[in-house]
């Protein structure tokens, strides 16, 4: 082995000597065949990058769009010590926040369209200023304002009571708040790989657990990638249990609107296989124009509305929310397997309070989870078994992308009916 070692120690500093193109100090350097990747937080190595940037400007990726990541802290008000990555693919720019669960905060379109909404929240609240359990278990709306938030890991909806085994194996009632704790919780690692074409997609990946003794052990692994030039925000998501006994688990991608695209007029137009009301409120009306938006309205109580969808026959799926002149819109992407259960919230309240819908793809709906359960909703992973899912968020930027969304739902619906239930789902 002694006799070996030089000549593996002048194959590798060959390797390093011909890669097409030093990234910036403090990146990872591999040859041309291989990916550029940086670690900006690592809790069992210490590590916290205060501040880094690179782009197109630094690391040719060979495509004529001009690209940026750069990582940032925030400071003053709620925000202090917030971790952000800030990714800019020259069509697409958004903001990814590690410290809060690997939510995305909002985003824009080159000519200046924003997706997101005016939250009574302005600053992206840390973790440490958010009270979980406070009103009752609403504690998670101190600091709600994303373009997407996710929500679970071993929960999501409603607060209320459920019962679990203590830690002796007796029934113990627990109190479960809104959404889920993952929103909420850091990535105790961050990293960013940058891909050389073909490929030349841009990933940053984040790891999250939750975990106590006696309970919950489930971990997020995240990469959110996109590619320049691209209007799309790709998610590809895993979950996975820790723990060597069976464990429940819940996940739901929280998607965002407000204005502009969100006003008077707005629809939403999905491959609905059935619909039906959440509770009394949502049913008012025998769900007439469940599916289109009024205008901003003080007092508003929120609507909810539960679906399932049509699919492909790969079982994949598309929903869109298009503005009243049709010319934006987003649509989402993905697979009914992995996400069977729909949610649409309308909260079309004042803008001061803030005029929101929820577009919310899930592996249950947003009811307690003793209801889910019942209903044989609540997802139940093995010892180190893992759950994928998977989402794209598409920017419609004009009226061609809006028509041909439009056409793909369509298709996907076909000939086959959607049903709408008046009463709430029983369980």
């Amino acid at each position: 082995m002694k006799k070996l070692f030089p000549a593996c120690a002048l194959l590798i500093a060959s390797l390093l000597l011909c890669s097409c193109q030093l990234p910036e100090s403090g990146a990872k350097k591999m040859d041309s065949k291989n990916a550029i990747e940086k670690t900006l937080i690592d809790s069992g190595e210490n590590i916290r990058v205060e501040t880094w940037s690179t782009g197109s400007s630094k690391v040719n990726l060979g495509t004529p769009h001009e690209w940026k990541i750069s990582k940032s802290v925030l400071h003053g008000g709620r925000q202090e010590n917030v971790d952000v990555v800030d990714v800019d693919n020259g069509v697409l720019r958004f903001r990814i926040v590690p410290t809060r669960g690997m939510n995305i905060w909002d985003a824009h379109t080159k000519d200046g369209f924003r997706l997101g909404w005016n939250s009574p929240v302005k600053e992206i609240v840390h973790p440490g200023f958010v009270n979980l359990d406070t009103r009752g278990g609403l504690g998670w709306l101190e600091g709600f304002g994303e373009m997407l938030n996710r929500c679970g890991l071993a929960s999501f909806g409603a607060p209320g009571i459920d019962v679990v085994p203590s830690n002796t194996g007796a029934p113990t009632e627990v109190t479960l708040g809104l959404h889920g704790k993952i929103s909420y919780l850091p990535a105790s690692r961050c990293e960013v790989i940058i891909e050389p074409a073909p490929s030349r997609k841009i990933r940053i990946r984040g790891y999250i657990d939750e975990t106590m003794m006696f309970g919950t052990q489930l971990r997020l692994v995240s990469e959110i990638w996109t590619e320049p030039g691209s209007s799309t925000i790709h998610f590809e998501d895993e979950i996975i249990n820790l723990a060597d006994k069976d464990q429940e688990m819940q996940y739901l991608y929280h998607c965002n609107f407000g204005q502009p695209l969100l006003d008077e007029g707005t629809r939403f137009i999905a491959p609905v296989e059935r619909v039906f009301p959440r509770d009394a409120r949502a049913a008012e009306g025998g769900l007439a124009g469940w599916d289109v938006y009024g205008p901003p309205q003080a007092g508003y109580t929120e609507q909810v509305y539960l679906m399932s969808l049509y699919g492909d026959e790969n079982n994949q799926t598309e929903t869109m929310l298009q503005n009243k002149a049709g010319d934006r819109g987003v649509s989402l992407t993905f697979s009914t397997r992995e996400l069977p259960h729909f949610t649409l919230w309308k909260n079309t309240t004042a803008l001061k309070d803030g005029y929101v819908t929820g577009i919310e793809p899930g592996t249950s709906y947003p009811m307690l989870r003793s209801i889910e359960r019942e209903g044989g909703r609540v997802p139940v992973l093995k010892g180190g078994q893992s759950y994928k899912a998977s989402l794209g968020i598409n920017v419609l930027p004009d009226a061609a992308a809006v028509e041909a969304a439009r056409k793909r739902i369509a298709a996907l619906q076909g000939d086959r009916k959607t049903t709408v239930d008046k009463e709430p789902l029983s369980k």
